[in-house]
């Protein structure tokens, strides 16, 4: 369980908070609109109304004793900006700044953010992926890697991942096997593709890539 400060409530902010205290978190959700705050009230441990720009505010939270802060301000750049650097000044251990172009993004690292999130571009990139080919499920990206929930290729079915050479055949390895809703973790080498099943594959982009061609 982590101690989690949230400023600004917005769509994404509110869905954060709900998700951190899913998750078994303590969150204290803040933003300067009453409104915002109503439903959330009955989940998050505390709810504060103030403008977090103003450097007393911030630090009679005490944001040096929370795990994480998040600045989730997504209409005025120069309050999560200022929001941002403020809390880095007070002695907070991580923050996490919300940005909406890759120049804001560049600004808030350089003014403390220790990570920044473009939750509408990731979800609309992850969304374009997964509609542009053909039977795949889900989709997560880290660096030169990713992972891909896809159905096999029909020249897969009624052969063995070690009949395939898989592993070495496509530079990739398969995580899971998903059917009839029961996921199978790393599965043995003996395993024969079906074609009802989910694969859940991860491997370097470029050779992810060259396998989303042939589905």
């Amino acid at each position: 369980m982590k101690s989690i400060l949230v400023i600004g409530i917005g769509r994404f902010g509110k869905h954060l908070c709900e998700n951190l205290v899913k998750n078994g978190n303590d969150v204290m959700a803040v933003d300067q609109v009453e409104e915002k705050l109503e439903d959330i009230l009955p989940i998050v441990t505390s709810a504060k109304i103030a403008d977090c720009t103003k450097e007393e505010v911030l630090r009679s939270f005490g944001v040096g004793n929370f795990d994480i802060c998040f600045v989730c301000i997504g209409t005025n750049f120069q309050s999560s900006l200022e929001i941002t650097s403020l809390l880095k000044e007070l002695g907070a251990a991580c923050v996490i700044s919300k940005a909406t172009r890759d120049i804001q993004a560049k600004f808030l690292l350089r003014n403390g953010a220790d990570e920044v999130v473009y939750p509408d571009r990731d979800i609309a990139k992850r969304m374009a992926v997964k509609v542009s080919a053909n039977h795949v499920y889900d989709y997560l990206e880290f660096g030169e890697y990713s992972i891909y929930e896809i159905q096999p290729l029909d020249e897969w079915i009624g052969k063995s991942i070690k009949e395939m050479n898989f592993r070495v055949k496509y530079n990739a390895n398969i995580l899971s096997i998903k059917q009839n809703g029961k996921s199978s973790l790393l599965p043995s080498a003996d395993h024969v593709f079906q074609k009802d099943e989910h694969l859940m594959i991860i491997g370097e982009n470029k050779d992810i890539k060259g396998i989303l061609k042939r589905l």
